[in-house]
């Protein structure tokens, strides 16, 4: 492409930041197809959203996205907002043509997350292109976990664990935030952490969680608010635990809590299968820990791969084998996935489709919780 696109992001809080920083490195480490140009960043606050470009690099800032979405010269627009507008927006500018990463969840509800899919398909038939940010699948060793089981190094899958804990809101003296009010950020720790789990599972398996059991739970029902004026209540879940049926077969297990005391960003999973098992952790995001059925018995044991070789997905544009990558690396690879895409006209994962495939799962928890743990079709959101 001899044509620069030039991106537009709607947002500016901590995802603003790591989407920056992938606007920012990719072009400068990878040989992207197409030159990237960070345009313009979006926000409610003039002064905020001004400080924010200078700070990251953006070429301008302005108030009104409906106005940016308009331009001609926007060809990308990343939308960082909370869940509550996350709809409005992103159909909004896949109507007006321009291609749409939306970070995660895809939305706060399945309503919402099907008028997506549906304006995402229709957008695709013009090669129009869209993505949810899923980043977590773009670790390397993530990527390399799932290419193993697909070359089927642990045979059938048995059983699947994951999970994702925090501990950053145990303090209850921790300020009521958006992300605690249901109406902004559609669910607790089980759509904005819990969803990561999910994605990632379905994501490594190559299949859907079908059913699902759980319970969700709030454990700190009243926060004082920022402004020292009071005290809000809280709308979403602390906590979420459930059982999912893969579409495979294997059963799952699931659980996110952002009241995991000592537990800071700990996304884990591990899967099980006749051959052997794979895990990995954030908290150790470069090395896949891999145990071998067919090794010789006296040997056997969980091996670490450490995953930094060049020839590990993503690696060979970064450093030397076993220099470490961190967590704003997997917003630089979904940039390289998503400009590859619109330039070679690819296919591209973590899909809208995907993202409401997810959405359908979170729903359906809450609908189980909601029926004492009773086992709900993600499908149809049925109690079976």
């Amino acid at each position: 492409m001899t044509k620069p696109l030039r991106v537009a992001m709607i947002g500016y809080g901590f995802m603003g930041a790591a989407h920056s920083v992938g606007w920012r490195q990719a072009p400068r480490v990878f040989g992207l197809p197409a030159d990237v140009e960070m345009a313009v960043v979006v926000g409610r606050n003039g002064k905020a959203v001004a400080e924010a470009a200078k700070q990251w690099g953006w070429r301008e800032s302005a108030t009104d996205w409906r106005e940016v979405i308009g331009r001609d010269d926007i060809d990308i627009v990343d939308i960082v907002t909370p869940g509550d507008s996350h709809a409005e927006i992103a159909i909004a500018a896949l109507e007006a043509g321009k291609h749409v990463i939306v970070e995660k969840p895809l939305s706060n509800t399945v309503a919402e997350g099907e008028a997506m899919a549906d304006a995402a398909a229709r957008a695709a038939e013009r090669g129009v292109k869209s993505m949810v940010g899923f980043t977590y699948r773009r670790v390397p060793a993530v990527t390399l976990l799932r290419d193993l089981i697909a070359e089927g190094k642990i045979g059938r899958i048995h059983r699947v664990r994951a999970s994702y804990q925090q501990d950053w809101l145990v303090d209850p003296d921790a300020p009521l935030s958006w992300r605690l009010q249901k109406e902004l950020a559609g669910s607790g720790a089980l759509g904005d952490i819990g969803a990561h789990a999910i994605d990632l599972t379905q994501f490594v398996i190559g299949q859907n969680v079908e059913r699902v059991s759980g319970t969700i739970d709030t454990i700190i029902n009243e926060r004082p608010l920022a402004d020292g004026s009071g005290t809000g209540s809280v709308t979403v879940d602390d906590i979420a635990i459930f059982t999912g049926r893969l579409s495979g077969g294997a059963l799952a297990s699931f659980d996110a809590s952002r009241f995991a005391t000592g537990r800071k960003n700990a996304l884990a999973i591990e899967v099980s299968g006749e051959f052997g098992a794979l895990a990995w952790n954030f908290e150790d995001l470069n090395s896949l820990q891999y145990y071998d059925c067919t090794a010789d018995s006296r040997a056997q044991g969980f091996a670490q791969i450490l995953v930094t070789e060049p020839e590990h997905p993503y690696v060979s544009a970064w450093w030397p084998a076993g220099h470490m990558l961190g967590y704003e690396h997997g917003f630089t690879h979904q940039v390289v996935d998503l400009v590859g895409a619109i330039a070679d006209a690819a296919p591209l994962h973590s899909s809208f489709e995907e993202g409401l495939s997810v959405q359908r799962v979170l729903d359906a928890v809450e609908r189980s919780s909601a029926a004492e743990s009773a086992w709900v079709d993600t499908r149809s959101a049925v109690v079976v």
